[in-house]
Protein backbone atom coordinates (compact mmCIF):
# COMPACT_ATOMS: atom_id res chain seq x y z
CA UNK A 1 0.00 0.00 0.00
CA UNK A 2 1.48 3.11 -0.54
CA UNK A 3 2.48 5.80 2.28
CA UNK A 4 -0.59 8.41 2.48
CA UNK A 5 -0.50 11.90 3.44
CA UNK A 6 -2.35 14.37 4.73
CA UNK A 7 -3.37 17.25 1.76
CA UNK A 8 -2.11 20.34 2.57
CA UNK A 9 -3.00 23.15 0.11
CA UNK A 10 -2.40 26.62 1.16
CA UNK A 11 -3.67 28.00 -2.56
CA UNK A 12 -7.11 27.11 -2.58
CA UNK A 13 -9.40 30.03 -1.26
CA UNK A 14 -11.15 28.63 2.00
CA UNK A 15 -14.53 30.07 3.06
CA UNK A 16 -14.16 30.51 7.48
CA UNK A 17 -17.55 30.38 9.17
CA UNK A 18 -19.40 33.13 9.04
CA UNK A 19 -19.33 34.25 12.52
CA UNK A 20 -15.76 35.11 14.52
CA UNK A 21 -17.24 33.41 17.63
CA UNK A 22 -16.79 29.83 15.59
CA UNK A 23 -12.95 30.13 14.83
CA UNK A 24 -12.13 29.10 18.11
CA UNK A 25 -13.84 26.10 20.33
CA UNK A 26 -16.90 27.59 22.58
CA UNK A 27 -15.58 26.70 25.77
CA UNK A 28 -12.37 29.24 24.98
CA UNK A 29 -11.13 31.77 27.60
CA UNK A 30 -11.72 34.72 24.85
CA UNK A 31 -15.42 34.34 24.95
CA UNK A 32 -15.66 34.04 28.41
CA UNK A 33 -13.25 37.47 28.94
CA UNK A 34 -15.54 39.00 26.12
CA UNK A 35 -19.08 38.11 27.53
CA UNK A 36 -17.97 39.11 31.05
CA UNK A 37 -16.41 42.53 29.97
CA UNK A 38 -20.02 42.93 28.26
CA UNK A 39 -21.56 41.96 31.48
CA UNK A 40 -19.61 44.00 33.91
CA UNK A 41 -21.27 47.54 34.48
CA UNK A 42 -18.45 50.53 33.40
CA UNK A 43 -19.30 53.65 34.46
CA UNK A 44 -15.60 55.03 34.58
CA UNK A 45 -14.31 54.99 30.86
CA UNK A 46 -12.44 58.03 28.92
CA UNK A 47 -13.59 58.39 25.49
CA UNK A 48 -14.09 61.28 23.13
CA UNK A 49 -17.47 62.57 23.98
CA UNK A 50 -17.85 65.56 21.21
CA UNK A 51 -17.30 62.96 18.62
CA UNK A 52 -14.99 64.62 16.79
CA UNK A 53 -11.82 63.28 15.06
CA UNK A 54 -11.76 59.47 13.70
CA UNK A 55 -14.11 56.48 15.39
CA UNK A 56 -13.18 55.61 18.34
CA UNK A 57 -12.78 51.92 19.27
CA UNK A 58 -15.51 50.73 22.11
CA UNK A 59 -13.89 50.97 24.82
CA UNK A 60 -15.32 47.29 26.27
CA UNK A 61 -13.65 45.74 23.10
CA UNK A 62 -10.10 47.69 24.46
CA UNK A 63 -10.87 46.65 28.09
CA UNK A 64 -11.12 43.01 26.78
CA UNK A 65 -8.23 43.06 24.36
CA UNK A 66 -6.05 44.30 27.45
CA UNK A 67 -7.40 41.47 29.69
CA UNK A 68 -6.90 38.73 27.53
CA UNK A 69 -3.58 39.80 26.34
CA UNK A 70 -2.66 40.19 30.30
CA UNK A 71 -3.78 36.71 30.99
CA UNK A 72 -2.35 35.06 28.14
CA UNK A 73 1.30 36.10 28.78
CA UNK A 74 1.51 39.39 26.35
CA UNK A 75 1.95 42.55 28.15
CA UNK A 76 3.88 45.04 25.61
CA UNK A 77 1.52 47.34 23.62
CA UNK A 78 3.25 46.88 19.95
CA UNK A 79 2.96 42.82 20.82
CA UNK A 80 -0.69 43.42 21.66
CA UNK A 81 -1.03 44.89 18.26
CA UNK A 82 0.60 42.37 16.19
CA UNK A 83 -1.46 39.54 18.23
CA UNK A 84 -3.88 41.39 16.45
CA UNK A 85 -3.18 40.43 13.50
CA UNK A 86 -1.23 36.86 14.40
CA UNK A 87 -3.88 35.22 17.29
CA UNK A 88 -6.88 33.79 16.04
CA UNK A 89 -8.42 34.30 19.55
CA UNK A 90 -7.54 38.02 19.10
CA UNK A 91 -8.76 38.30 15.87
CA UNK A 92 -12.04 37.70 17.48
CA UNK A 93 -12.13 40.00 20.05
CA UNK A 94 -11.52 42.24 18.67
CA UNK A 95 -13.96 41.34 14.78
CA UNK A 96 -10.67 41.73 12.87
CA UNK A 97 -10.06 45.12 13.62
CA UNK A 98 -6.43 45.76 14.60
CA UNK A 99 -5.96 48.67 16.80
CA UNK A 100 -2.18 50.31 16.93
CA UNK A 101 -0.28 50.26 19.62
CA UNK A 102 -0.48 53.92 20.67
CA UNK A 103 -4.33 53.66 21.07
CA UNK A 104 -3.87 50.25 23.27
CA UNK A 105 -1.10 52.07 25.34
CA UNK A 106 -2.99 55.54 25.99
CA UNK A 107 -5.94 53.63 26.50
CA UNK A 108 -4.50 52.13 29.39
CA UNK A 109 -2.62 54.85 30.99
CA UNK A 110 -5.65 57.36 30.93
CA UNK A 111 -8.29 54.75 32.41
CA UNK A 112 -6.76 54.30 36.11
CA UNK A 113 -10.42 54.51 37.27
CA UNK A 114 -11.99 51.96 34.59
CA UNK A 115 -9.75 49.15 36.00
CA UNK A 116 -10.17 50.23 39.73
CA UNK A 117 -13.63 49.66 38.51
CA UNK A 118 -13.51 46.45 36.97
CA UNK A 119 -11.72 44.78 39.80
CA UNK A 120 -14.45 45.24 41.99
CA UNK A 121 -17.06 44.32 39.64
CA UNK A 122 -14.84 41.12 38.31
CA UNK A 123 -15.43 39.94 42.27
CA UNK A 124 -19.17 40.95 42.04
CA UNK A 125 -19.56 38.70 38.94
CA UNK A 126 -17.93 36.10 41.16
CA UNK A 127 -20.23 36.37 43.78
CA UNK A 128 -23.04 35.82 41.52
CA UNK A 129 -21.22 32.66 39.66
CA UNK A 130 -21.48 31.16 43.67
CA UNK A 131 -17.61 31.07 42.97
CA UNK A 132 -16.69 33.76 45.85
CA UNK A 133 -18.97 34.28 49.41
CA UNK A 134 -18.93 37.59 50.21
CA UNK A 135 -18.80 39.05 53.84
CA UNK A 136 -16.87 37.52 56.69
CA UNK A 137 -13.79 35.82 54.21
CA UNK A 138 -10.86 34.27 55.03
CA UNK A 139 -7.52 36.16 53.09
CA UNK A 140 -3.80 35.54 53.12
CA UNK A 141 -2.02 38.55 52.37
CA UNK A 142 1.47 38.65 50.76
CA UNK A 143 3.82 40.64 48.90
CA UNK A 144 6.34 39.92 45.83
CA UNK A 145 8.98 41.91 44.68
CA UNK A 146 8.29 42.95 40.82
CA UNK A 147 11.15 43.91 39.15
CA UNK A 148 10.80 47.78 37.90
CA UNK A 149 11.14 48.79 34.32
CA UNK A 150 14.75 50.31 35.39
CA UNK A 151 18.20 48.80 36.09
CA UNK A 152 19.54 48.90 39.62
CA UNK A 153 22.78 49.98 37.57
CA UNK A 154 21.30 53.02 37.14
CA UNK A 155 20.62 53.99 40.48
CA UNK A 156 23.13 55.84 43.04
CA UNK A 157 23.38 56.66 46.72
CA UNK A 158 22.98 59.96 48.98
CA UNK A 159 26.92 59.10 49.30
CA UNK A 160 27.94 58.67 45.82
CA UNK A 161 26.14 61.47 44.10
CA UNK A 162 27.69 63.58 46.97
CA UNK A 163 31.43 62.48 45.74
CA UNK A 164 30.34 62.59 41.83
CA UNK A 165 29.30 66.24 42.27
CA UNK A 166 33.07 66.99 44.35
CA UNK A 167 34.17 65.71 41.05
CA UNK A 168 32.23 66.90 38.07
CA UNK A 169 32.98 70.56 39.95
CA UNK A 170 36.43 70.13 39.66
CA UNK A 171 36.37 68.83 36.31
CA UNK A 172 34.47 72.19 35.25
CA UNK A 173 37.26 73.96 36.64
CA UNK A 174 39.50 71.82 34.79
CA UNK A 175 37.83 72.30 31.31
CA UNK A 176 37.32 75.96 31.54
CA UNK A 177 41.43 76.66 33.00
CA UNK A 178 42.14 74.56 29.83
CA UNK A 179 39.83 77.11 27.46
CA UNK A 180 41.72 79.92 28.70
CA UNK A 181 45.09 78.47 27.80
CA UNK A 182 45.50 79.59 24.21
CA UNK A 183 48.90 76.86 23.71
CA UNK A 184 46.63 74.08 25.49
CA UNK A 185 46.54 70.44 24.14
CA UNK A 186 43.54 69.55 21.82
CA UNK A 187 40.51 67.25 22.88
CA UNK A 188 40.17 64.16 21.06
CA UNK A 189 38.25 64.49 17.32
CA UNK A 190 34.86 65.41 18.19
CA UNK A 191 35.10 66.94 21.41
CA UNK A 192 34.67 70.44 22.68
CA UNK A 193 35.79 72.07 25.97
CA UNK A 194 31.99 74.33 26.31
CA UNK A 195 29.88 70.64 25.39
CA UNK A 196 31.92 68.91 28.05
CA UNK A 197 31.14 71.77 30.03
CA UNK A 198 27.72 71.66 29.49
CA UNK A 199 27.46 67.94 29.50
CA UNK A 200 29.29 67.62 33.29
CA UNK A 201 27.25 70.41 34.55
CA UNK A 202 23.71 68.86 33.11
CA UNK A 203 25.06 65.71 35.08
CA UNK A 204 25.78 67.41 38.09
CA UNK A 205 22.19 69.15 38.07
CA UNK A 206 20.58 65.50 37.86
CA UNK A 207 22.59 64.57 40.94
CA UNK A 208 21.95 67.34 42.67
CA UNK A 209 18.12 66.44 42.42
CA UNK A 210 19.07 62.65 43.35
CA UNK A 211 20.38 64.08 46.68
CA UNK A 212 17.30 66.74 47.05
CA UNK A 213 14.84 63.75 46.13
CA UNK A 214 16.89 61.18 49.23
CA UNK A 215 16.53 64.24 51.34
CA UNK A 216 12.95 64.54 50.78
CA UNK A 217 12.50 60.79 51.72
CA UNK A 218 14.67 61.14 54.84
CA UNK A 219 12.50 64.07 56.50
CA UNK A 220 9.27 62.08 55.76
CA UNK A 221 10.63 59.33 57.27
CA UNK A 222 11.80 61.38 59.97
CA UNK A 223 8.36 62.71 61.08
CA UNK A 224 6.58 58.96 61.03
CA UNK A 225 9.54 57.80 62.94
CA UNK A 226 9.67 60.93 65.44
CA UNK A 227 6.08 60.35 65.75
CA UNK A 228 6.58 56.80 66.96
CA UNK A 229 9.42 57.40 69.14
CA UNK A 230 7.68 60.23 71.08
CA UNK A 231 4.73 57.65 71.38
CA UNK A 232 7.42 55.60 73.17
CA UNK A 233 8.96 57.98 75.35
CA UNK A 234 5.02 59.07 76.51
CA UNK A 235 3.92 55.41 77.29
CA UNK A 236 7.72 54.72 79.00
CA UNK A 237 6.96 58.19 81.64
CA UNK A 238 3.34 57.36 82.31
CA UNK A 239 4.90 53.76 83.32
CA UNK A 240 7.41 55.61 85.54
CA UNK A 241 4.24 57.80 86.71
CA UNK A 242 2.57 54.53 87.82
CA UNK A 243 5.44 53.30 89.67
CA UNK A 244 6.23 50.25 87.25
CA UNK A 245 9.69 49.68 86.80
CA UNK A 246 11.43 50.24 83.30
CA UNK A 247 13.67 48.57 81.94
CA UNK A 248 16.20 48.79 79.09
CA UNK A 249 17.76 51.62 77.66
CA UNK A 250 15.42 54.49 76.53
CA UNK A 251 14.55 54.39 72.59
CA UNK A 252 17.41 56.13 70.45
CA UNK A 253 15.56 59.76 68.88
CA UNK A 254 15.55 59.35 64.97
CA UNK A 255 17.43 61.74 62.81
CA UNK A 256 16.66 63.53 60.31
CA UNK A 257 19.63 63.16 58.21
CA UNK A 258 19.45 61.01 54.37
CA UNK A 259 21.45 57.48 54.82
CA UNK A 260 24.81 57.27 52.96
CA UNK A 261 23.47 54.36 51.12
CA UNK A 262 19.85 55.43 50.55
CA UNK A 263 19.37 55.25 46.55
CA UNK A 264 18.10 57.42 43.88
CA UNK A 265 16.74 55.61 40.40
CA UNK A 266 17.54 58.30 37.48
CA UNK A 267 15.33 55.76 35.23
CA UNK A 268 12.49 55.01 37.55
CA UNK A 269 12.89 57.61 40.38
CA UNK A 270 9.53 55.82 42.14
CA UNK A 271 10.87 52.40 42.41
CA UNK A 272 13.71 51.34 44.93
CA UNK A 273 16.24 48.64 45.42
CA UNK A 274 14.85 45.95 47.47
CA UNK A 275 16.29 42.11 48.60
CA UNK A 276 15.06 39.58 46.02
CA UNK A 277 14.82 36.01 45.71
CA UNK A 278 16.07 34.23 48.84
CA UNK A 279 17.07 37.58 49.84
CA UNK A 280 20.66 37.04 48.63
CA UNK A 281 21.11 39.73 46.07
CA UNK A 282 19.42 42.95 45.14
CA UNK A 283 16.77 44.39 42.13
CA UNK A 284 15.18 47.55 41.92
CA UNK A 285 11.81 46.68 42.31
CA UNK A 286 8.04 48.15 43.57
CA UNK A 287 6.62 45.29 46.71
CA UNK A 288 3.08 43.84 44.86
CA UNK A 289 0.72 43.10 47.39
CA UNK A 290 -2.15 40.80 47.37
CA UNK A 291 -5.26 39.76 49.86
CA UNK A 292 -6.20 36.10 48.18
CA UNK A 293 -9.27 34.80 49.13
CA UNK A 294 -8.81 31.29 50.68
CA UNK A 295 -11.42 29.08 49.23
CA UNK A 296 -11.46 30.58 45.42
CA UNK A 297 -8.21 31.99 44.98
CA UNK A 298 -9.24 34.73 43.73
CA UNK A 299 -7.48 38.11 44.55
CA UNK A 300 -9.33 40.22 46.98
CA UNK A 301 -7.15 43.62 46.94
CA UNK A 302 -4.53 44.52 46.04
CA UNK A 303 -2.21 47.36 46.00
CA UNK A 304 1.67 48.46 45.05
CA UNK A 305 4.36 49.18 47.89
CA UNK A 306 7.97 51.42 47.62
CA UNK A 307 8.66 49.54 51.03
CA UNK A 308 11.64 46.84 50.79
CA UNK A 309 9.50 44.90 53.42
CA UNK A 310 6.13 43.67 54.47
CA UNK A 311 6.37 45.56 58.38
CA UNK A 312 4.28 47.98 57.66
CA UNK A 313 1.98 46.81 54.86
CA UNK A 314 -0.95 44.84 56.73
CA UNK A 315 -3.34 47.24 57.92
CA UNK A 316 -2.81 48.92 53.70
CA UNK A 317 -3.67 45.45 52.50
CA UNK A 318 -6.51 44.95 54.01
CA UNK A 319 -8.14 48.73 53.26
CA UNK A 320 -7.46 47.75 50.19
CA UNK A 321 -10.32 45.00 49.89
CA UNK A 322 -13.48 46.92 48.35
CA UNK A 323 -16.00 47.09 50.74
CA UNK A 324 -18.46 45.15 48.77
CA UNK A 325 -16.52 42.16 49.44
CA UNK A 326 -18.07 42.40 53.01
CA UNK A 327 -15.87 42.08 56.33
CA UNK A 328 -12.83 39.72 57.05
CA UNK A 329 -13.21 37.02 59.39
CA UNK A 330 -9.70 36.09 59.62
CA UNK A 331 -6.36 36.93 57.77
CA UNK A 332 -3.35 35.18 57.33
CA UNK A 333 0.11 36.56 57.00
CA UNK A 334 3.75 35.47 57.46
CA UNK A 335 6.19 36.18 60.15
CA UNK A 336 7.37 39.10 57.67
CA UNK A 337 4.26 40.86 58.40
CA UNK A 338 3.75 40.45 61.77
CA UNK A 339 3.96 43.29 64.35
CA UNK A 340 2.19 44.27 67.53
CA UNK A 341 1.38 47.94 66.20
CA UNK A 342 0.03 46.29 62.97
CA UNK A 343 -1.76 43.13 65.13
CA UNK A 344 -3.92 45.99 67.13
CA UNK A 345 -4.53 48.31 64.42
CA UNK A 346 -6.63 45.09 62.99
CA UNK A 347 -8.44 43.38 65.94
CA UNK A 348 -9.80 46.06 67.71
CA UNK A 349 -11.96 49.00 66.08
CA UNK A 350 -10.74 52.93 66.93
CA UNK A 351 -13.28 52.40 69.91
CA UNK A 352 -11.32 49.43 71.40
CA UNK A 353 -14.19 47.31 70.26
CA UNK A 354 -13.44 43.61 68.57
CA UNK A 355 -13.43 44.55 64.55
CA UNK A 356 -14.70 40.95 63.74
CA UNK A 357 -10.88 40.31 62.48
CA UNK A 358 -8.80 37.93 63.79
CA UNK A 359 -4.95 37.65 62.83
CA UNK A 360 -3.37 34.75 62.30
CA UNK A 361 0.67 35.09 62.20
CA UNK A 362 3.73 33.21 61.87
CA UNK A 363 6.25 34.38 64.65
CA UNK A 364 9.48 33.00 63.10
CA UNK A 365 10.25 31.58 59.98
CA UNK A 366 9.62 27.53 59.83
CA UNK A 367 10.65 24.74 57.68
CA UNK A 368 8.08 23.36 55.35
CA UNK A 369 9.52 20.11 56.33
CA UNK A 370 7.81 18.51 59.13
CA UNK A 371 9.75 16.54 62.28
CA UNK A 372 8.39 12.98 63.33
CA UNK A 373 7.55 15.47 66.62
CA UNK A 374 5.24 17.53 64.67
CA UNK A 375 3.20 14.32 63.73
CA UNK A 376 2.27 13.18 67.13
CA UNK A 377 -1.07 14.44 68.80
CA UNK A 378 0.00 17.01 70.66
CA UNK A 379 -2.85 18.05 74.13
CA UNK A 380 -4.41 21.54 73.79
CA UNK A 381 -1.37 24.36 74.58
CA UNK A 382 -3.16 26.59 77.86
CA UNK A 383 -4.69 29.43 76.80
CA UNK A 384 -2.33 32.61 78.12
CA UNK A 385 -3.18 34.74 81.19
CA UNK A 386 -5.05 37.96 81.20
CA UNK A 387 -3.05 40.82 80.38
CA UNK A 388 -0.32 38.76 78.35
CA UNK A 389 1.08 40.62 75.40
CA UNK A 390 0.37 40.75 72.02
CA UNK A 391 2.54 37.79 70.79
CA UNK A 392 1.80 35.80 73.76
CA UNK A 393 -1.83 35.32 72.35
CA UNK A 394 -0.20 35.08 69.24
CA UNK A 395 1.57 32.60 69.55
CA UNK A 396 -1.15 30.15 71.48
CA UNK A 397 -3.15 30.98 68.70
CA UNK A 398 -1.11 29.36 66.02
CA UNK A 399 -0.62 26.73 68.63
CA UNK A 400 -4.37 25.66 69.05
CA UNK A 401 -5.65 23.21 66.35
CA UNK A 402 -7.94 25.51 64.55
CA UNK A 403 -5.09 27.76 64.16
CA UNK A 404 -2.58 25.38 62.75
CA UNK A 405 -5.61 23.93 60.62
CA UNK A 406 -6.49 28.26 59.43
CA UNK A 407 -2.51 29.35 59.28
CA UNK A 408 -1.98 25.75 56.89
CA UNK A 409 -4.33 27.27 54.37
CA UNK A 410 -2.03 30.55 53.80
CA UNK A 411 0.84 28.54 51.94
CA UNK A 412 -2.03 27.15 49.50
CA UNK A 413 -2.89 30.12 49.13
CA UNK A 414 -1.61 33.02 47.79
CA UNK A 415 1.94 31.96 46.94
CA UNK A 416 0.42 29.73 44.45
CA UNK A 417 -1.02 32.51 42.97
CA UNK A 418 2.33 34.75 42.73
CA UNK A 419 3.80 31.97 41.14
CA UNK A 420 0.85 31.43 38.61
CA UNK A 421 1.39 35.59 37.56
CA UNK A 422 4.92 35.12 37.37
CA UNK A 423 5.53 31.83 36.07
CA UNK A 424 2.40 30.76 34.26
CA UNK A 425 1.34 33.97 32.69
CA UNK A 426 5.16 35.36 32.38
CA UNK A 427 4.60 39.00 34.43
CA UNK A 428 8.07 39.25 36.14
CA UNK A 429 8.81 42.78 35.17
CA UNK A 430 5.98 46.44 35.06
CA UNK A 431 6.49 48.01 31.98
CA UNK A 432 5.24 51.17 32.79
CA UNK A 433 7.48 53.47 35.29
CA UNK A 434 6.12 55.48 38.12
CA UNK A 435 4.12 54.20 41.05
CA UNK A 436 1.06 56.00 39.56
CA UNK A 437 0.82 54.00 36.58
CA UNK A 438 2.95 50.42 38.28
CA UNK A 439 -0.32 50.45 40.38
CA UNK A 440 -2.62 50.92 37.36
CA UNK A 441 -0.87 47.90 35.59
CA UNK A 442 -0.93 45.47 39.13
CA UNK A 443 -4.49 46.53 39.11
CA UNK A 444 -4.73 44.96 35.53
CA UNK A 445 -2.93 41.73 35.85
CA UNK A 446 -5.37 41.17 38.59
CA UNK A 447 -8.06 41.60 37.11
CA UNK A 448 -6.71 39.46 34.19
CA UNK A 449 -5.63 36.95 36.82
CA UNK A 450 -9.22 36.56 38.75
CA UNK A 451 -11.07 36.03 35.28
CA UNK A 452 -8.61 33.29 33.68
CA UNK A 453 -9.36 31.68 37.57
CA UNK A 454 -13.12 32.69 37.08
CA UNK A 455 -13.01 30.50 33.86
CA UNK A 456 -11.54 27.61 35.25
CA UNK A 457 -13.97 27.59 37.92
CA UNK A 458 -17.55 28.52 36.10
CA UNK A 459 -17.22 29.38 32.68
CA UNK A 460 -20.05 27.98 31.41
CA UNK A 461 -22.12 29.25 34.35
CA UNK A 462 -21.29 33.07 33.05
CA UNK A 463 -24.62 32.99 30.69
CA UNK A 464 -26.89 32.88 33.31
CA UNK A 465 -25.14 35.28 35.70
CA UNK A 466 -26.35 38.55 34.01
Amino acid sequence: MATRFVSIDRDTPLLLPPNLRDWVPADHLVHFIVDAVAALDLRQVKVNERGTGSEQYPPTMLLALLIYNYATGTFGSRRIEQNTYDSVPVRVLTADTHPDHDTICTFRRENKALLTESFVKVLQLAQRLKVLQFGQITVAVDGTKVLANASKHSATSYERAGQMIAQLELEVEQLVAKAEQADSAPLQDGLSIPQEITRRQERKAALEKARAEIEARAQARYAIELAEHEKKMAARAARKERGEKVGGKPPQAPTAEANSGDQYNFTDSESRIMKAGNGNHFEQSYNAQGAVAVESRLIVGERVSQSPNDKQELVADLQAIPAEAGGVEAVLIGSGFYSEKAVRAVEPTSAGQPSGTTVYAAMERKSHHRSVADLERKAEVNPPATGASVSEVMKHRLATAVGKQKYKLRQQTVEPVFGIIKSVLGFRRFLLRGLEKVKLEWALICVAYNLKRLHRLAGVKLAGAG
